[in-house]
């Protein structure tokens, strides 16, 4: 039977409910640690299949949490790229799962060494709301890869997905392999302080520095991917209109509420106004009008709504020139929630905007002299998640790739790099820590258990005490050197 927490009478009766669920899963584990290669491939089919019946209900579901959400984008954004990860993964995981032949130095042989991937047992997710399918699902299909059973925090944020993604992994798995437990702050936080056997959250860098206190009470290691102020670099020479388009596709796509988005643009003097006017064309392209335009999407609440109307406050305020491109210059009501791109030019380090990650439709544009002081002016400030290129200089890409540190990094795209299922995807000190997604996701929740094996004859014998004797004498003069 599964229990419907979102439909508890209170948090309270949620949270016990939660201890349950965690409760029957570590037992489950302790009994069963080893899921077979069969089994793991078999849960990948079972919810392939279980997404494609569900399809229509996540993303309505995620169009009525948001208020809008284009269902294609989410079946783009938050459907496709699991069913592919369940294809890429399934037919890999027997290959994964082979123990590896590590290198034994002469002086321990003769012996045999290798390096078993165990499940770590019980893996925590806590969701986002901005994709709150695929930043679910994605690291569910990895975990379960590994062997692993799991339990989902979606964000309370999107409740009705949440409900939809619960009644879909109901009907196909057991609470004690698979649950979700959805509620609000106080279930959340609990969630966190439950003795995981690896937590893997997705969010704020804020929020991302109380989940690690709470694990740290159990030395429960963790997954953070924390966004961070991505930043996109024009370069003196790229077509302006190939590097907008990019660009823009990464900012606009969920109106900007993406980890990954370009949060702020180095570009030379020179091309700002080339970059405006561009932006202004592209915009009209894609989104000709926005009211009542299905294809773009509102802002989650009315709180995110105003934040980001805080922001564009803040910098007009302290001296920035605000350029909203709204094409067909409609009155949008707060109401709807729908926020046109902005532009802010001549933003400076005090703004908010320069600050803190907008996760939104506001774009600074940072005047540089070279693409040398756009590295500076990177290195600067704390490692972003990810780092965008634009130019086919290859001389000058390289230098970009050299001397920047990001989570990961796009030439001439936005996103894109997220998707590729054989590549890690993590982010780098305030921007996350560890790595999920294909190989290095598998890794990520397993144990790495090294095994020697010494047989019969023990040639190591010969170098137990007491020591200096004959065969100590010839390492010393042989080998220590």
């Amino acid at each position: 039977m599964v229990t419907n927490l979102a439909s508890a009478s209170n948090e309270s009766a949620a949270l016990n409910n939660m201890h349950t669920i965690f409760s029957r899963q570590k037992d489950a584990f302790k009994n069963s640690p080893m899921a077979t290669a069969k089994e793991r491939i078999e849960n990948l089919a079972k919810l392939h299949k279980a997404m494609v019946k569900h399809k229509d209900a996540l993303t309505q579901a995620m169009s009525d949490d948001f208020g809008n959400r284009p269902h294609d984008a989410s079946t783009l954004n938050d459907i496709m790229i699991c069913l592919e990860s369940i294809k890429y993964q399934s037919k890999r995981i027997k290959k994964w799962m082979k123990a590896s032949k590590p290198h034994v130095d002469i002086k321990l042989q003769p012996v045999s060494a290798s390096v078993h991937y165990q499940p770590k047992g019980v893996i925590g997710i806590i969701a986002p709301w901005n994709f709150p399918v695929n930043l679910a699902i994605s690291p569910l299909i990895t975990a379960l890869s590994a062997g692993n059973r799991v339990m989902i925090k979606p964000s309370e944020f999107t409740p009705r997905t949440a409900l939809a993604m619960q009644k879909m992994l109901a009907e196909i798995f057991p609470e004690d392999l698979v649950a979700v437990v959805p509620g609000e702050m106080e279930v959340a936080v609990g969630f966190t302080k439950l003795a995981f056997d690896h937590i893997i959250f997705t969010g704020s860098t804020e929020v991302g520095k109380h989940v690690m206190r709470a694990a740290a009470e159990n030395l429960t290691p963790v997954t953070l991917e924390l966004g961070g102020k991505s930043p996109a670099i024009i370069s003196k020479d790229v077509p302006m209109k190939d590097a907008v388009e990019r660009l823009l596709y990464g900012k606009t796509t969920n109106a900007g509420q993406i980890c990954c988005s370009p949060d702020y643009v180095l570009c030379p003097k020179d091309r700002i106004d080339e970059l405006v006017a561009n932006c202004k064309e592209v915009t009209a392209q894609f989104y000709p009008n926005i009211k009542d335009n299905n294809d773009y999407t509102t802002i989650i609440n009315d709180r995110q709504y105003q934040r980001l109307q805080n922001h564009l406050s803040d910098a007009k305020q302290k001296g920035a020139m605000i350029v909203e491109i709204n094409p067909s210059h409609e009155n949008l009501a707060p109401a709807q929630r729908k926020m046109p791109l902005y532009l802010v030019l001549n933003p400076s380090d005090d703004m908010v905007c320069m600050q803190e990650e907008i996760f939104g439709p506001i774009l600074p544009i940072v005047a540089v002299d070279s693409v040398e002081d756009a590295l500076d002016f990177v290195r600067e400030r704390p490692r972003p998640l990810a780092l965008y290129y634009f130019g086919y200089n290859k001389k000058e890409q390289k230098l970009v790739v050299n001397n920047s540190i990001s989570g990961g990094m796009c030439l001439n795209d936005t996103l894109n790099h997220i998707g590729i299922d054989d590549m890690p995807f993590g982010g780098i000190g305030p921007s996350g820590m560890g790595n999920y997604h294909g190989l290095e996701g598998f890794r990520e929740l397993s144990h790495s258990k090294s095994i020697l094996s010494r047989p019969k004859y023990n040639g190591m014998k010969m170098l137990y005490p007491p020591y200096n004797r004959f065969f100590h004498k010839i390492i010393n003069k042989f080998l220590v050197k």
